[in-house]
């Protein structure tokens, strides 16, 4: 074989040895900037984890503070605007302080009854949110923690609820929420721009992401019946929620494109079925080998195809590009760590590293400005230098040790001591940095300032403490009120019951049980029907109905048959309100009234029969005055008139004396005549009541110098008491026109209404006020309202100064008149 074929076998042979361990080459090291990509983004997705967690629970504890509040637990129990206010100023105030989107207060039916944004135009009071999960958590007593779109104001927020309670052992009486916007989280993550970051819940709804076109997009596609149950929840508005396109295979997924990416996925604290995806563009990690290693091959093979033979030159060639190959690596490094850096010290956490003797290797910008010492002052020094005395102690004997062995801590309390003196309260996580050996090199840990959050824990368990006193205190009063009511529930001569709103009694007093011959035990949880004889069961039922339908008490009089006779009782029935302002029973108080009555229908039969003596009495006159003394009058008339035509042309002045006589004894019999039609008419026995009300108003006309118009309908017959009585009413009302109202017109009607005889007297006058009136001037209203009653009727009296007065006269001609009489 000739030199040139063995030089050129040899320059083949050392092009394939180079290709290979280029492509050698480039495997290894595209495999080590994905080992290194996967490292850096479990670590960035931890970061962003304990961020995104930090921020979602920010409120956390703040709602059981808010919750507790007593101005809280005043506006559910207390239905007053004051009470109301209280809240509305104390939900603004936490509204303010914690910069969150708004506070807001439910009572247990989901009903929002107080909110820091009611002034404005999506206020959520008057809103029912009781279908929301956070909701529904609360009310049973838990904590509400929940990610949704806003029903109401359609902004994205976290949401946190916690039960109100007006008694620890009681069920709650309401819910607190905490609402924070979404937006403001997303501003202060600074989630990064290059690669793509997720937070979904578990049907892969996008609520958070650097991508905003992505928001509301499906990670993954979901069937039909998945999407039917998505929207059912309305926890993202009502869709369409479109699918992104992303398919996952095992770490990787593939967007519609084609490009793949690598995943990372952390699940988000106390946030049940939310979990955080970071996507690495798996093209971006390729490009950040190829792009130094092209550069390299490319100057290489065209080297290699032009001077094969030149293996100097080519070996100066390769070693050139391998130190810009490894200068290019080493400031890609130095990006990385760069990046690192700047998230480490800009997350608002102090982060710090210690090493294996305790001793700090690294804290954030973070870590300096909340203690006040330099970076400088900081390290070298072992971590427990910074500690109180029994954190001191406590991380030396329990804490350190146990990260050394286990490589991880979480939540370990230590109290810190500040440059300036000043003690916080921190809550301490690590993970440790192993070496190639597997032993524990480093720590990374984040500590987070609980100061506040313990001050509040104790501020609550100072409220707790009080709450629990000011109850016992209430219980005490309870107690107190219960027995006192107990007292005069057992010992009152009422008959006193409480019904709920189907009729079912619910407490009777001992009244009651010997009245009805019953006990309590029996009576509760039935109706009248079930206990009560039918007649009474029918009124006791009707009346409470009535009561329950309008929503106001009741004054009226029942019957309840007994061994010893029949019982009148005045009952008063009341409605009992919820606190919510909706009937929840009926209340009945009844006083036994028997005697009372009887003692007023003898005293209106003993009224009746001395209005009739007058009547018959007045009759009696009335006929002696027309009878006797005017057929004296009559006679004297007579005499008179003979002496006068016998005196005349003989003594003129005793004839015209005589005359003035026959003019005097007229004027006498006439005014006779009048006195006794007034004390008894006899157009009312012989003719009816329309004719003597006709001449009556006629008479009163003349005689008062006063219109009066009479109108009537057709009247049947009349009883002869109540005609007398309809009679007398007329004649003392306008009287009282004539001695009192100045008035210019006086109308009387007289008309049936069904079986109703109805007398209406009015006058233009100047009118009354008849609560001002004095025993003295009410006189002739208590007769007519007597005579009124005396015959079953009603005697009604309107009037107002200025305006006239009205008074109305009903009676049902045949059997009783029902009404207040």
């Amino acid at each position: 074989m000739g030199l040139r074929h063995i030089l050129m076998v040899l320059s083949l042979l050392a092009f394939l040895s180079a290709s290979a361990g280029g492509v050698l080459y480039y495997s290894a090291l595209r495999r080590a900037a994905f080992t290194e990509a996967e490292q850096g983004a479990a670590t960035r997705t931890q970061l962003i984890h304990k961020s995104i967690t930090s921020f979602l629970s920010e409120h956390h504890n703040t709602i059981v503070t808010l919750a507790g509040l007593p101005a809280l637990q005043e506006a559910l129990l207390i239905d007053t605007p004051d009470a109301l206010y209280r809240g509305n100023v104390m939900l603004d105030h936490f509204a303010a302080t914690l910069n969150a989107d708004v506070c807001y207060l439910m009572n247990r039916d989901g009903m929002t009854v107080a909110s820091s944004n009611r002034r404005e135009v999506d206020s959520f009071v008057g809103q029912n949110f009781r279908f929301r999960p956070y909701f529904q958590q609360a009310i049973r007593g838990g904590h509400g923690t929940y990610l949704a779109l806003g029903v109401t104001s359609g902004k994205r927020g976290v949401y946190h609820a916690y039960p109100v309670y007006s008694d620890p052992e009681d069920r709650p009486i309401g819910v607190a929420v905490i609402k924070s916007s979404i937006e403001i989280i997303e501003q202060e993550l600074g989630l990064p721009a290059e690669d793509i970051v997720l937070v979904i819940n578990e049907a892969g709804v996008i609520f958070i992401s650097n991508r905003t076109e992505w928001l509301f997009h499906l990670a993954w596609r979901l069937s039909p019946e998945q999407l039917r149950d998505l929207r059912e929840t309305r926890q993202f508005g009502p869709g369409p929620w479109e699918w992104t396109g992303l398919i996952r295979n095992d770490n990787y997924v593939t967007d519609r494109n084609g490009q793949r990416y690598l995943i990372h996925r952390a699940d988000i604290d106390r946030f049940a079925d939310w979990h955080i995806l970071y996507l690495r563009n798996t093209r971006a990690i390729s490009q950040s080998v190829s792009g130094p290693l092209l550069s390299i091959v490319r100057p290489v093979a065209l080297l290699l195809s032009v001077l094969i033979g030149i293996s100097v030159l080519v070996l100066y060639q390769k070693a050139s590009r391998e130190i810009l190959r490894r200068r290019t690596a080493e400031q890609a490094l130095r990006q990385s760590e760069n990046r690192y850096r700047s998230l480490y010290h800009h997350t608002p956490a102090m982060l710090h590293s210690i090493d294996r003797q305790g001793r700090l290797l690294s804290v954030s910008d973070f870590w300096v400005e909340t203690t006040g010492y330099s970076r400088e002052e900081a390290l070298g020094r072992p971590l427990t230098d910074f500690l109180a005395p029994e954190s001191r102690q406590y991380a030396a004997s329990v804490s350190l040790p146990q990260f050394f062995k286990y490589g991880h801590v979480k939540d370990v309390p230590y109290r810190l001591i500040k440059k300036n003196g000043e003690t916080i309260d921190i809550l301490l996580s690590a993970i440790a940095d192993r070496g190639p050996d597997g032993t524990i090199q480093r720590s990374l840990a984040v500590s987070i300032d609980v100061t506040e959050r313990n001050r509040a824990e104790e501020a609550l368990r100072i409220a707790k403490e009080e709450l629990s006193r000011y109850s016992k205190e209430l219980e005490q009063q309870v107690r107190k009120r219960t027995s006192e009511i107990t007292a005069i529930l057992k010992y009152t001569p009422a008959v006193v019951y409480m019904k709920d709103t189907q009729g079912r009694y619910l407490l009777v007093n001992s009244r009651f049980e010997k009245l009805f011959g019953v006990t309590s035990a029996e009576v509760r949880g039935k109706t009248d029907d079930e206990l009560l004889p039918a007649e009474v069961a029918r009124q006791f039922s009707a009346n409470d109905e009535q009561v329950l339908t309008t929503g106001e008490s009741l004054h009226v009089e029942e019957q309840i048959p007994l061994p010893e006779g029949r019982q009148t009782y005045l009952s008063v029935k009341f409605p009992i309100y919820e606190a919510s302002g909706k009937i929840q029973g009926v209340c009945g108080i009844a006083a036994d009234i028997t005697a009372l009555k009887r003692a007023q229908e003898q005293l209106r039969r003993l009224s009746g029969s001395i209005m009739a003596n007058q009547e018959k009495e007045r009759a009696l006159i009335a006929r002696e005055l027309h009878d006797e003394l005017g057929q004296l009058l009559t006679a004297l008339r007579m005499d008179a008139v003979w002496l006068q035509e016998h005196l005349k042309g003989k003594d003129t002045p005793a004839a015209e004396r005589a005359r003035a006589i026959c003019e005097l004894v007229d004027t006498t019999i006439e005014e006779v005549r009048a006195m006794a039609i007034r004390l008894r008419p006899g157009v009312l026995d012989d003719l009816g009541l329309v004719e003597a009300l006709e001449w009556y108003t006629t008479e009163f006309e003349r005689r008062a110098e006063i219109a009066c118009i009479f109108n009537h309908g057709a009247i049947p017959a009349v009883e002869n008491t109540i005609a007398t009585a309809a009679y007398r009413i007329a004649q003392e009302a306008l009287t009282n026109v004539a001695r009192h109202a100045r008035a210019n017109r006086a109308k009387v009607d007289l008309r049936m209404a069904d079986d109703i005889l109805v007398l209406d007297v009015r006058d233009d006058g100047v009118g009354f006020n008849p609560g001002a009136l004095s025993e003295n001037q009410m006189l002739g209203l208590a007769g007519m309202r007597e005579r009124a009653a005396l015959v079953g009727g009603r005697l009604d009296v309107a009037s107002l100064p200025g305006r006239g007065t009205a008074v109305q006269f009903q009676v049902r001609l045949t059997g009783s008149f029902g009404g207040t009489i």
